[in-house]
């Protein structure tokens, strides 16, 4: 297979890279204490087509494939995961989503301002008593006339508090389980919607999660995507294409620790020569570049196929399993290996591990990726 980067691909790499390092580098660890949203930087992102890179231009996106957007998560992710979560919820769980299953006046209405970057988009499915049981769902919608009246508490919701618009599923025919669930386009402005307060989270702090309230929320028939029945599918197809933001962004916290450790390991003495030289160190630094390296390419892998149209739900799993539980050992290692400094908020090293942790939990838990791998394994060996 190859993996030979194409000159448009090297491009919104290199482009990422510099606004990454030069604007969103410098002020992480300000935004990772306050909690604060980083309005500027996201609305810049927007403003160079990272917010809808695979949208099409006449949608307000950048037009490009997969494997740029898998680019460009990574070097976003690697100056600050928080920018990569909200990145990577724009693009795949609202922008994605919307291509693929909304209408077309859907789309020259939310897709457009929010796949250019001037508005925000949210994906809402989980609820206090249903994160990977989505059929458990209690939030219901119920039809009147050709209005929908929404009633009922979504949890986790990310970007939740800042956005404009929202892919919302609910119940629309409860006794069918899953099968009985649609999917809405929400105006967060519009009234019988409330936002809760913004969750304190151990890592990825700068990028705002809440709860969301509907009490009689009225939104109009044509504002739902696909038909009545219709949620869950779309919900684990946009589900399918997050969880290859997320094995990026989970590529990206790695390989920022693991060149942080190798910095350190050619720098730092101890017992009068520079720790890099300790076999110790040495197998350590030498098991964190092949993990990465492997991550990389499955990552990667997924992405080819999406962009070619291919199915890709086992290997976006895979990407997203393997990179996550990559990105936790690694910022493990990478604290070990920094010792008492790795341990200080005075290097990024404790960030890095924070927020490599929510990898191995969003978008699908590491065991609910193991799940999708066995019954995909199983299904195409029959």
């Amino acid at each position: 297979m190859d993996f030979e980067l194409t000159e448009e691909q090297k491009q919104i790499r290199d482009l990422a890279r510099e606004f990454a390092q030069k604007e969103i580098a410098p002020i992480a660890p300000t935004f990772d204490a306050s909690g604060e949203f980083p309005r500027e930087t996201i609305r810049k992102m927007g403003e160079l087509g990272l917010m809808g890179i695979e949208i099409p231009v006449e949608y307000g996106g950048a037009g490009l494939d997969t494997v740029c957007y898998v680019l460009a998560m990574e070097e976003i992710s690697k100056a600050d995961a928080s920018h990569g979560t909200i990145m990577s919820v724009n693009n795949s769980l609202f922008c994605h989503g919307l291509y693929k299953f909304g209408s077309a006046a859907q789309k020259e209405k939310y897709l457009v301002p929010v796949a250019s970057g001037k508005k925000i988009g949210a994906y809402s499915l989980t609820e206090p008593q249903s994160g990977s049981d989505a059929g458990n769902m209690k939030t219901m919608a119920v039809l009147n006339d050709d209005t929908y009246v929404i009633n009922g508490r979504k949890s986790w919701v990310t970007s939740g508090p800042v956005a404009d618009f929202i892919v919302l599923f609910a119940m629309v025919h409860p006794e069918l389980k899953h099968k009985g669930t649609a999917a809405f386009v929400i105006d967060t402005t519009q009234p019988g919607l409330t936002r809760g307060k913004v969750e304190p989270k151990l890592g990825i702090r700068a990028s705002a999660t809440c709860e969301i309230f509907y009490d009689n929320y009225r939104v109009p028939a044509s504002e739902r995507v696909g038909g009545e029945g219709d949620g869950f599918k779309i919900a684990m197809t946009i589900l399918d294409a997050g969880r290859i933001g997320i094995a990026a962004q989970a590529l990206g916290i790695a390989q920022a620790a693991f060149e942080a450790s190798v910095k350190y390991a050619r720098e730092r003495e101890a017992f009068g020569s520079k720790i890099g030289e300790f076999q110790a160190i040495q197998w350590m630094l030498a098991d964190m570049a092949t993990r990465i390296e492997a991550a990389r390419l499955l990552t990667y892998n997924a992405a080819l196929k999406k962009s070619r149209g291919e199915k890709f739900t086992r290997d976006a799993s895979m990407a997203k399993l393997y990179a996550s539980e990559t990105a936790m050992w690694v910022t493990t290692k990478a604290i070990q290996i920094h010792g008492g400094m790795g341990y200080s908020k005075e290097l990024p090293l404790e960030r890095y591990f924070r927020d490599a942790k929510i990898t191995e939990i969003y978008e699908g838990t590491s065991e609910i990726q193991r799940l999708v791998i066995a019954r995909e394994t199983l299904k195409q060996f029959q």
